[in-house]
């Protein structure tokens, strides 16, 4: 009789867990048997430490078919009740190009791009984000600009750090505008409190001569929508040595006096308006441009011009020497990320508008405020503002909350600034239906409304001469060519197959895991009723965002075992420093205000020490044995050691090195007994879900990055999230918002740590990916994915190890989700170095694992569970092919100088020339037959960081050919 499938099977309910785990039935087996195992459950006993693993059922219910996700999806979407947004304060309604949409935000190509470490295979995204720099540089008058930052909020806040670490200037004070959004004021003392700064908020145009600071933030038009000229408070600060921070709203600036020509030596803010979704806060990709002067202090990734091997124009990430993985505790800040994937779409807004196109949206912006404030003063409501871009303040003598309630019945959310003062600010997608509504709204009953036409033919500019740009923006060719959506698509196209994504191969990066962004999960992220929520939305019209937290919340409190979730950190190191921020909360409370050790292994990732720094702690380092391991003896010295001032350990795990440490359980009571408290980094939770609880192991506190373990994309180097989750005792210590109340359900009596990012619920819009994931992976599928990666991980050891050395395994030879080869011995047998062998797996087709981190002179692989026998083989194949390679040199077949690994990548314009290589065209080109049919042509040679470092120019050339042809005549 014939096998008759059950009916949970025919209704394919956990179909997703096959679609996202790569290996099949039959690949397991093969995959299982070359490790000695007959059942993927027999790697939990062979490689997990019994005292870790997790026995309790989890509460996930069962699988959810993809179709089922989206459905309830849907529903959850229509609790949120999208109005027309007037609030303003740092977000803005505005409209993403369909072109944009279908071709960035909703192509793999660019979603799944990894951060452009290696320079070679990411020449697409870079071009995207130099343009992001060239934009802003052109917008704000400054000199030099970052490939973006979190938020605007937080942008305020690395500023201040800048200054303090450049200002001559001996105060210990900063002063911020009164008028700065509330929130950027909220993040600032924040970040000052940590760090032992003392914050003045007070009216920088009325007695600022009575202040000393070293640092001076300004709002440009501020909060209000006043407009101010900056150039006598900019003078004065810069009398007290001190630094001036402008936080500007770009599309102001388009029609406005750019912040330096006032003087100023810093501009933050967010570029959220240029096409990206509000997305109840999140994610958005802020700017931060500074003076020349000043480039190797500024915070976040720089993109920089340099040259290849054959004097062609190349982009690379330039000073990356600022970084923390470098600087560790002396890191010019914590961030390790930018959000990539919203500045390109942020830079690719004013490619396809050029400079013709912002003027017009932003004159209409700026038209439509004044003929809504004249229309407002004409019902007899005068508008405070004077000197305004988009926003004006209305005086409504004690009907503040009655005016912003009959705008909410008609649709339309306004700013409570007082009960005697409404603020109203229009963007890109207002239209005169919402300035007749308005008027309607504050009319009388019997009075007619004003003639919109008639309005705009009597109005008055009513910004002065002297605030308005006089200069050209955006001249660069890039922005106009490509105003067309024909050439427009085709540039983004062309700079998509520049790059090697998820889309192309695997990435086998270590401690980054680069696993699938299902189609499914991505889909909710254009919702409307998600991608157009403000965040101060007031919260009933927010049920579907706030079931969202809830559930979410719920999830990963099941999975780790915390008491309670903050997810207002929008990336990992945000949750390094607002976990290490609850953990110094919790002490002082106490009475333990002196506990400011922190222990790190030598072995931690350079966002850990930055981090600790960061929260105001003095970094200790605890050695590492032989084997990668936490040496306990040298962990129990320091513990008695600072016994009385040990605030925290943080630790890793699985470790950095890829293994799972016998002693985290003992590591964990170490620290307790002597008072402190244990943070684990999460960075490889993705080795832990449905193993083990880290909040049952001893674990106080640990942030999860849902771009790794839960599948948000990382969009070549962002978004990111990096909620915390804490046991019960830290949960009162949890972020809150100055804007949104209920933040924190479990606020007490001593407050909290204050807000660590400018949005309540930090980059919200992209939390439904993950809640997705989770939905469809069911409590089966987390912990089968979990093993896989562990299978996969431990398989390309067991196929490389014969070829290269494995560099860390446990007392069995086991690793955990990623392996470590050495590489070191290359140098002294063939002149071989790491970075060759990287740059030759491009010439097989791949994007090289990490690059000597945690240890120099290594690669770090790290497979993960979504990719298949076939694909992994296909990376082991090509390993062992470059080790042949290797060993031709050492034998001396191959020349010791011009072979295929010292001058790999091979390009295309080595064809176009005569061929003097010792070795053939299908050797550089077409080393495995898997080229043929879809071979990846690198777009430039081995780019030479040396240069890029010391002629450092971050904007776009103004003739990419000229500069290529003064490149190549140098090099010559």
């Amino acid at each position: 009789m014939s096998h008759r499938p059950r009916l949970d099977q025919l209704e394919m309910r956990g179909n997703f867990i096959q679609r996202h785990i790569g290996p099949n039935a039959e690949q397991t087996q093969a995959m299982l048997a070359e490790l000695g195992l007959d059942d993927l459950e027999q790697i939990v006993e062979r490689v997990l430490p019994a005292d870790i693993l997790n026995h309790e059922p989890l509460k996930l219910t069962g699988t959810i078919s993809e179709r089922a996700v989206i459905k309830y999806l849907r529903a959850m979407r229509e609790r949120n009740k999208v109005m027309v947004s007037m609030i303003g304060m740092g977000y803005s309604d505005t409209i993403m190009p369909a072109v944009i949409k279908r071709n960035v935000l909703e192509n793999p190509g660019w979603y799944t791009a990894y951060t452009p470490y290696q320079a070679e295979v990411g020449q697409g995204r870079l071009e995207a984000l130099l343009n992001f720099q060239q934009m802003i540089i052109d917008l704000t008058g400054m000199d030099i600009a970052n490939a973006s930052l979190l938020d605007e909020a937080t942008a305020a806040a690395e500023a201040m750090t800048m200054a303090r670490r450049l200002a001559k200037s001996r105060s210990n004070t900063v002063l911020i505008d009164q008028n700065c959004h509330p929130q950027t004021i909220a993040v600032v003392k924040t970040r000052a409190g940590s760090l032992g700064y003392d914050v003045v908020v007070a009216d920088p145009f009325s007695g600022l001569e009575q202040h000393d600071f070293f640092a001076l933030i300004l709002q440009y038009p501020n909060s209000g929508g006043e407009i101010h000229d900056l150039t006598e408070v900019t003078a004065l600060a810069h009398a007290k040595s001190a630094l001036v921070t402008v936080a500007a709203d770009l599309l102001s600036l388009v029609l406005l006096t750019p912040p330096a020509k006032f003087g100023a030596d810093i501009v933050v803010g967010s570029a959220q308006r240029f096409g990206v979704p509000m997305g109840y806060g999140g994610p958005h990709a802020a700017f931060f441009a500074t003076r020349d002067d000043f480039k190797r202090s500024m915070p976040g990734r720089l993109i920089g011009v340099s040259k290849d091997t054959h004097g062609q124009v190349a982009l690379r990430m330039a000073l990356q020497t600022r970084e923390q993985h470098i600087r560790r505790d002396k890191a010019t800040s914590n961030i390790c990320t930018s959000q990539v994937l919203l500045a390109v779409i942020a830079g690719f807004y004013a490619v396809y508008h050029g400079a013709d196109g912002l003027r017009l949206i932003a004159g209409r912006v700026h038209r439509y405020a004044q003929i809504l404030a004249a229309g407002l003063a004409r019902s007899g409501y005068p508008v405070l503002s004077q000197c305004y871009f988009d926003t004006i303040r209305v005086r409504v003598p004690n009907r503040a909350r009655r005016f912003a309630a009959q705008a909410e019945a008609a649709g339309i959310n306004l700013r409570v600034i007082d009960p005697d003062t409404l603020g109203i600010a229009l963007d890109e997608a207002t239209t005169r239906d919402h300035i007749r509504a308005l008027w309607q709204i504050f009319a009388s009953p019997i009075s007619e409304l004003p003639d919109v036409a008639a309005l705009d033919s009597s109005l008055t500019e009513c910004i002065p001469a002297h605030l308005l740009r006089d200069d050209a923006i955006l001249t660069h060719p890039v922005f106009s060519l490509y105003h067309s959506e024909t050439e427009m698509m085709r540039y983004m196209r062309r700079l998509a197959r520049r790059d090697i994504a998820l889309d192309r191969a695997m990435i086998p990066l270590g401690s980054c895991t680069m696993k699938l962004n299902a189609a499914t999960e991505m889909q909710a992220i254009s919702f409307y009723e998600f991608a157009a929520m403000h965040p101060f939305a007031p919260l009933h019209q927010t049920q579907g965002y706030q079931q969202l937290f809830a559930e979410l919340e719920d999830m990963l409190c099941d999975l780790t075992g915390f008491d309670a979730f903050s997810l207002q950190p929008n990336a990992g190191s945000q949750g390094e420093y607002t976990g290490l921020l609850v953990i110094r909360k919790y002490h002082q409370v106490n009475g333990q205000g002196q506990r400011n050790i922190c222990l790190i292994p030598a072995s931690a990732h350079g966002t850990n020490p930055a981090s600790a720094t960061l929260a105001g702690l003095q970094v200790v380092v605890v050695a590492c044995d032989d084997h990668g391991n936490v040496d306990v003896a040298d962990l129990r010295a320091k513990a008695e050691q600072y016994q009385d001032t040990l605030a925290a350990l943080m630790i890793t795990y699985p470790s950095t090195h890829g293994v799972y440490e016998a002693a985290f359980r003992e590591i964990c009571q170490i620290v307790h007994d002597h008072g402190g408290q244990v943070y684990m980094d999460g960075a490889n939770f993705n080795a832990l879900v449905g193993l083990c609880r880290p909040g049952r192991i001893g674990a106080d506190v640990a942030h999860l990055n849902l771009h790794k373990t839960f599948a948000i994309p990382h969009g070549g180097g962002g978004p990111g999230v990096g909620p915390i989750g804490v046991g019960a005792h830290l949960a009162p210590y949890l972020p809150e918002h100055p804007v949104v109340e209920g933040v924190n359900p479990a606020k007490g009596e001593h407050g909290t740590v204050g807000t660590v990012s400018a949005a309540p619920w930090g980059s919200a819009s992209i939390l439904t990916i993950s809640w997705a994931y989770i939905a469809m992976m069911g409590a089966t599928g987390l912990r089968r994915a979990t093993l896989t990666a562990i299978m996969n991980a431990n398989y390309i050891a067991r196929r490389l190890a014969p070829h290269y050395p494995i560099l860390y395994t446990d007392a069995n030879g086991w690793v955990a989700h990623e392996c470590i080869i050495d590489c070191h011995a290359f140098k002294k047998t063939a002149n071989v170095t790491v970075e060759d062998i990287a740059k030759r797996l491009i010439d097989y087709g791949f994007h090289a694992p990490t690059v000597s981190f945690p240890v120099p002179d290594t690669l770090m692989i790290e497979p993960t569970e979504s990719e298949n026998k076939t694909e992994i083989d296909r990376f082991c194949a090509a390993m062992i092919a470059i080790r042949e390679e290797i060993r031709e040199i050492e034998t001396g077949t191959a020349d010791p100088e011009h072979n295929v690994l010292h001058n790999a990548p091979h390009t295309h314009r080595l064809l176009l020339e005569d061929w003097h290589l010792p070795y053939s065209r299908q050797k550089a080109f077409f080393p495995d037959s898997h080229q043929h049919d879809d071979k990846y042509w690198p777009p430039v040679g081995r780019i030479d960081s040396v240069y890029g470092d010391r002629h450092v120019f971050c904007s776009c050339p103004l003739d990419w050919a000229q500069a290529t042809t003064e490149c190549d005549a140098e090099a010559r």
